[in-house]
């Protein structure tokens, strides 16, 4: 299929061509008819493109000093390379369309394969021939609603909302600055619910487009003026701002035509330096409105489906979209007219050349259109333009891959690059754009967006599992009996049963190799430590430090049942470095944790393990501290000597009254390469799994028992 990009690094506007989509659970797969661009917060995201790389630090001055902690904790060179990453990955432009389903996933039931339906969400309802959408940001079409007209529902689900922030009363005064495609549908809202609205723009054709469809509106010259006779001097109940622009004008407009103690809402992204003295003297009321109403970036609605009671929550964004939807098919909400310009899909880049123009034509409502035909291919499989994957040498490692996130991309795939054994034939991601564009920067010779398409292919020998830890046991097991060698990124999974059945696979005879993520103990740093200590007679205390940082509460990580939570998701590998060290697997955990007080989730906690020859090892895991710290930290003490580890950039050994210092300057080194190296040759030359199973199933047990030491608040055995 084919869907609009904007590569963020040379701000090019592209239409690429991706793999369709598969529905998951709670999913809606929609092939788009029409899609709406976003003049203005379209036209936002791509004039940061098109900035040089100057430009966009000058402009996001907060991204800039992130990565210059970045380069503090980590390295010059680390930091670059991840914020270059960054960089690199496409942007989907587009946050509103219409189509038909063609698929629905797991749990939907009230939605029919050829229903027309309207789409919201960015990353969702974007400009492609197929997207995939949850299920509470579609609503079908009511009958007599054409595509075109759907394509308008999320904006005006916006204007909706910012509508119901300012609290209308009929007969009352509304004013509306800034008469784009926003400010026409709030002007119609406020003449349905019976109000007096006045529009006011910078531009003459606007006022006259608005004017045309029977408003009241005037210059912003002549807005104050025009305002005193159209209230009788009394100023507007409510004032409602759609502008697009930085300039604070907008809201200081808004102070002067507000009537005393009225309501000033922010529904366009203005600037928000307000005038204390007038608003201070009025007593007005400022809102900022938040998309498209209730529910909006809340992943337990828009993405687990988890919906608002009705009686409590009357206006969700879904329902704002029912509404609005309802509206147009009622005549009360007229969107026609406000479509100015239309592109097919294959000549998208057109329209953003239009809505960027200095010295462009008037536009207000730009379409994408999409080809229709009678049976639609969904087509989940792309082949790059590159040699065929070569099937007859012995001893490569062909590689599949599932995911294709920032870890993939930033530090998996750059880390395969020299590795001439591995020949890698596919990639695989959920929505398919990310795949398309790490096969097409990786050298896959395919990208595809259903896992099947890795399982099926007999030129795959090995499955790199980079997806969301919820994926993983089940991925790993279809890829061993799949017969292929797999690399799991940590966990290898996050409840027990799923443990038990990886551990009877790997009983089983002729089993492919299996390893885990736990890259820290194939870091350089990480094998001097170890060796600094051996052999040894007497037992070791360990102390490893983590300033993880604070994570929202909203974040997947914290979910039971995508991330498993940051001690099983994250905390697995500073519990299996103290397996690494001590050379055996811990026998008895005990977990304290700090009081969350709503602000945490089991992320402030202290786990002390025990091993049989009479070992400690101490993981701190904190979330309450300061980025700009270090974030790993490791003391080790034994038998008259010290090791002291930070960020795996620097070591000191001290002994006999001795010190000797080891440093990495300009980059972290964690181990990512020395483990893939290792796996690799396991699969080539050995036949040995770079990390003792018992290690693997170990530490994914000594993970969840410390999970339950921490609820329990008492040491437990581990099984």
């Amino acid at each position: 299929m084919k869907q609009v990009l904007k590569d963020l690094r040379s701000g090019r506007t592209m239409v690429a061509d991706v793999p369709v989509p598969v529905p998951g659970p709670g999913m809606v797969l929609v092939r788009n008819v029409a899609s709406l661009v976003s003049v203005g917060t379209e036209r936002m995201v791509v004039s940061f493109a098109e900035k040089s790389l100057l430009g966009k630090a000058q402009s996001r001055p907060d991204l800039v000093r992130q990565v210059w902690e970045k380069a503090r904790r980590e390295g010059v060179l680390t930091a670059l390379e991840a914020a270059l990453n960054r960089l690199n990955q496409p942007i989907a432009l587009g946050y509103s369309s219409a189509g038909i389903v063609e698929q629905v996933g797991e749990g939907i039931n009230d939605l029919r394969l050829g229903d027309a339906v309207a789409c919201a969400g960015g990353g969702y309802a974007v400009h492609a021939e197929y997207v995939v959408v949850p299920r509470l940001l579609v609503t079908p079409l009511p009958e007599g609603v054409d595509f075109e007209s759907g394509a308008f529902v999320t904006l005006g689900a916006i204007a909706l909302h910012g509508f119901r922030l300012a609290e209308p009363q009929i007969g009352e005064y509304v004013a509306v600055i800034g008469l784009g495609v926003l400010g026409l549908l709030t002007m119609q809202l406020a003449r349905a619910n019976g109000c007096e609205a006045l529009g006011i723009d910078i531009n003459p054709w606007r006022v006259e487009k608005a004017r045309s469809l029977g408003l009241q509106a005037c210059l912003r010259s002549e807005a104050e003026t025009f305002a005193t006779a159209f209230t009788q001097g009394r100023g507007f109940d409510a004032v409602i701002i759609c502008a697009d622009t930085s300039a604070n004008d907008p809201v200081h407009l808004a102070g002067r035509l507000a009537r005393d103690r009225g309501r000033v809402v922010a529904v366009g992204a203005v600037g928000l330096e307000l005038p204390r003295k007038l608003y201070y003297e009025k007593e007005l009321a400022f809102m900022v409105s938040r998309s498209y109403g209730p529910g909006r970036y809340d992943p337990n609605y828009e993405e687990r489906g988890q919906d608002y009671p009705y009686g409590y929550v009357r206006w969700t964004e879904g329902r704002n979209l029912e509404a609005v939807a309802r509206l147009i098919g009622e005549g009360r909400l007229t969107v026609k007219p406000l479509i100015t310009h239309r592109f097919p899909i294959e000549a998208a880049e057109q329209a953003y050349a239009l809505i960027t123009a200095k010295n462009a034509p008037p536009s207000l409502g730009v379409l994408i259109t999409y080809p229709q035909v009678e049976e639609p291919s969904l087509t989940r499989r792309i082949v790059l333009p590159r040699s065929v994957v070569n099937l007859s040498p012995t001893g490569k490692v062909r590689l599949g891959v599932l995911g294709a996130g920032n870890y993939a991309t930033a530090v998996f795939l750059p880390n395969l690059r020299s590795l001439p054994e591995v020949e890698k034939v596919g990639i695989v991601s959920a929505n398919g754009l990310h795949a398309r564009r790490a096969a097409e920067k990786f050298g896959f010779a395919y990208a595809g967006s259903d896992e099947t398409e890795i399982w099926n292919d007999d030129a795959i020998n090995a499955v790199a599992i980079l997806t969301r830890h919820q994926h993983h046991a089940r991925q790993v097991e279809s890829a061993l009996r799949a017969g292929k060698h797999v690399f799991c990124e940590k966990p290898l999974a996050i409840h027990w049963d799923e443990i038990e059945r990886i551990e009877s696979l790997l009983q089983l005879e002729g089993m492919p190799l299996l390893t885990v993520g736990f890259n820290r103990r194939y870091a350089p740093l990480a094998q001097r430590l170890k060796a600094f200590f051996e052999p040894r007679a007497q037992p070791m205390h360990i102390y490893y430090r983590v300033n993880a940082g604070y994570l929202p509460l909203t974040h997947w990580l914290h979910d039971p049942q995508q991330g498993g939570g940051r001690i099983v998701g994250e905390g697995c590998h500073f519990i299996d470095f103290l397996v690494f060290l001590v050379g055996t697997m811990p026998i008895r955990v005990w977990g304290k944790a700090l009081p969350d007080q709503g602000v945490y989730c089991e992320d402030n906690a202290t786990l002390v393990f025990e091993f049989p020859d009479g070992s400690i090892g101490v993981v701190s895991y904190l979330a309450n501290g300061d980025k700009a710290y270090p974030k790993e930290h490791v003391e080790v003490f034994c038998e008259g000597k010290v090791a002291e580890l930070e960020d795996f950039r620097s070591l000191q050994l001290v002994a006999n009254g001795r010190r000797q210092t080891f440093r990495h300057r300009l980059r972290q080194d964690k181990g990512h390469r020395g483990l893939l190296e290792a796996f690799v040759n396991a699969i080539t030359v050995t036949g040995v799994p770079p990390i003792p199973y018992e290690q693997i199933i170990g530490v994914a047990k000594a993970t969840l028992t410390a999970r339950e030491s921490l609820r329990t608040q008492r040491p437990v055995e581990i099984a």
